[in-house]
């Protein structure tokens, strides 16, 4: 029998107006998002609905402001109850409200903290990601691994998003050395992003340790359904496991691409992205082509 798999995206997936259209026509999604102001101590919707580029760009409000938006739309919206779920990165924690495993006020307050742990970890060393494209995924392990034991720097593979597609994260200058390997190697493109920081690598460790104290003193329930968690690609249940996975994945690789496959191996067919943007059913469609893909926002 076919399965449903309900996915939510991460941060790269905001836009100015994001959940304006539920905060106007729903008065159940009103509540959440005056709730979420509380919780966070801004008015995080008067960005979402009117902030410029810059102002959703920062990590403190992208993270909170995606989460928002992808569990609002979970909650708020008809829909079948999920065999099974996922999130890209920061979407694991919309993932985990989804499966009931934590409830939306105790996922925001960790994503919140999250959020500012990982901007004061960027501020601490000049870091960076890059995006590496059409170059098999071994490869550009290989070369992150002797880039690193060459240099002294960090480099590592940071988010499989799909075949062919895999970003690294690392000290600034790790990464130019790594970009120009990569394209020496064959890589269609190997382009710096706009971001300011190395996440999913060791340079965030110092937000590891903040962010592993609070989730820690959070109480985390049996979940409806399985989590395919980013570090482990594979179907998670147990709460004290959801735990460690969610406090590794910091500084471990988003195994996206993975993922996807073992969602598919379990039987998932239908997969819908709850939140903003369709980052993530472009990207189910790369590793599965045969995959029922919609989104809800």
């Amino acid at each position: 029998m076919s399965k449903h798999a309900f996915v939510f995206p991460g941060q790269g997936s905001q836009f100015s107006g994001m959940g304006k259209n539920l905060y106007e026509s729903n008065e159940a999604a009103k509540t959440l998002f005056e709730k979420a102001n509380e919780i966070v101590g801004f008015r995080i919707s008067d960005i979402m609905f009117e902030g410029t580029d810059e102002q959703l760009k920062q990590t403190n409000v992208t993270q909170p402001a995606v989460f928002i938006h992808s569990v609002i739309a979970y909650l708020t919206t008809e829909h079948t109850t999920p065999d099974m779920v996922a999130g890209h990165s920061l979407g694991e924690f919309s993932a985990l409200v989804a499966n009931q495993t934590l409830s939306f006020e105790d996922a925001l307050r960790l994503v919140s903290i999250r959020a500012k742990a990982m901007q004061a970890a960027c501020e601490i060393q000049p870091s960076t990601m890059a995006a590496v494209l059409a170059l098999a995924d071994d490869k550009v392990e290989e070369i992150c691994a002797s880039v690193s034991a060459e240099s002294g720097e960090v480099v590592v593979p940071a988010n499989y998003n799909c075949p062919g597609q895999l970003v690294i994260s690392g000290s600034v200058n790790g990464i130019e050395i790594a970009c120009e390997q990569m394209k020496a190697a064959g890589a269609k493109r190997a382009l710096v992003l706009p971001v300011g920081g190395a996440f999913h690598s060791p340079l965030m460790e110092p937000a590891k340790i903040e962010l592993a104290a609070a989730i820690e003193a959070t109480t985390f329930n049996n979940p409806i359904c399985p989590v395919y968690q980013n570090v482990t690609a594979s179907a998670v249940t147990d709460p004290a496991q959801i735990k460690a996975n969610l406090i590794a994945q910091l500084t471990g690789a988003v195994k996206w691409t993975q993922s996807v496959e073992a969602m598919v191996a379990d039987g998932a067919t239908n997969f819908t992205e709850f939140g903003p943007g369709k980052v993530l059913q472009g990207l189910v469609q790369k590793v599965y082509k045969e995959a029922i893909v919609n989104g809800v926002n």
